[in-house]
C-alpha cells in the first residue's frame, strides 16, 4: 500500500512539473525606436517609421502597364518618405514646429524627396527639361515656395540654393478633417497634371503643364 500511495505522489509531482514547464512565458512589452536593427524579424534591414512611397503620372501607372492598359506616355513620378503627424505641430512660426514658417523642408522624411519628370514639363511659366530633381520647400501660412534643385541622392535636406533650377510660389489651402500621414500624389488637370502635397489641416497644389 505504502508503494503504491508513493507512486502516485511521484506521478503527480511530475505531472505538475511538466505542467510548469510548458506554461508559455508572458512577453515584456517592447519599445521601437526609429532606424533600428530589429534582429528578431529582420537581420539585413532597418525598421522605419516614416514608409518609402512612390507616386506616378498616369496615376497607378505601373498597374496600367502591367494590364496593357497604359494608354499614355508616362509623364512624371515622386519618391518621398511619409512622416506622420504622431499629435505634432506641424506648420507654424515657432521653432518647435516640425515644419517652421520660412525654413526649408524637404517634403518627407529621410531622403531628400525626388522627381522625376519623363518629358519636357512647364512650372509656374518656366521651362524644366525632362530629368531628376530633388524637390522641397520653404512653407508659409498662405503660400509655399517649391524649389527644383539638382543635388540628387542625398540624405536629409543639405541644399545648395546655387543648385535649385527653379523657384515657383503656390498657394496654401486649409483642409479637414487634418491629415496623420504626409501624402503626395498626382492629380489630372487640362493641361497636365496637379501635384497634391498634403498634411496635417493643409494642402497646397503645384500645376504641371507638359510639352506638347
Amino acid at each position: 500500500m505504502r508503494f503504491t500511495k508513493n507512486c502516485f505522489y511521484l506521478i503527480c509531482a511530475i505531472a505538475t512539473l511538466i505542467s510548469c514547464q510548458a506554461r508559455p512565458v508572458k512577453e515584456t512589452s517592447k519599445t521601437f525606436v526609429d532606424s533600428v536593427i530589429r534582429p528578431e524579424n529582420n537581420p539585413y534591414v532597418s525598421y522605419d517609421q516614416s514608409p518609402m512611397d512612390m507616386s506616378y503620372y498616369p496615376i497607378n501607372y505601373p498597374l496600367l502597364k502591367m494590364n496593357k492598359q497604359d494608354s499614355l506616355q508616362l509623364a512624371a513620378r515622386v519618391i518621398y518618405s511619409r512622416p506622420h503627424k504622431k499629435n505634432r505641430t506641424i506648420f507654424s512660426k515657432s521653432p518647435s514646429s516640425l515644419c517652421q514658417y520660412g525654413r526649408e523642408w524637404r517634403l518627407g522624411a529621410n531622403e531628400a524627396t525626388e522627381i522625376e519628370f519623363f518629358r519636357n514639363v512647364t512650372i509656374g511659366g518656366k521651362n524644366v527639361s525632362k530629368g531628376s530633381y530633388v524637390l522641397y520647400c520653404v512653407p508659409e501660412a498662405d503660400k509655399w515656395t517649391i524649389a527644383l534643385n539638382t543635388n540628387l541622392h542625398t540624405w536629409g535636406l543639405h541644399m545648395d540654393t546655387s543648385k535649385d533650377v527653379l523657384r515657383t510660389e503656390i498657394p496654401v489651402r486649409k483642409q479637414s478633417p487634418a491629415l496623420e500621414d504626409f501624402t503626395i500624389v498626382f492629380s489630372d488637370s487640362p493641361d497636365g497634371a496637379d501635384l497634391l502635397m498634403a498634411w496635417d489641416d493643409v494642402k497646397a497644389i503645384l500645376p504641371i503643364v507638359f510639352s506638347k
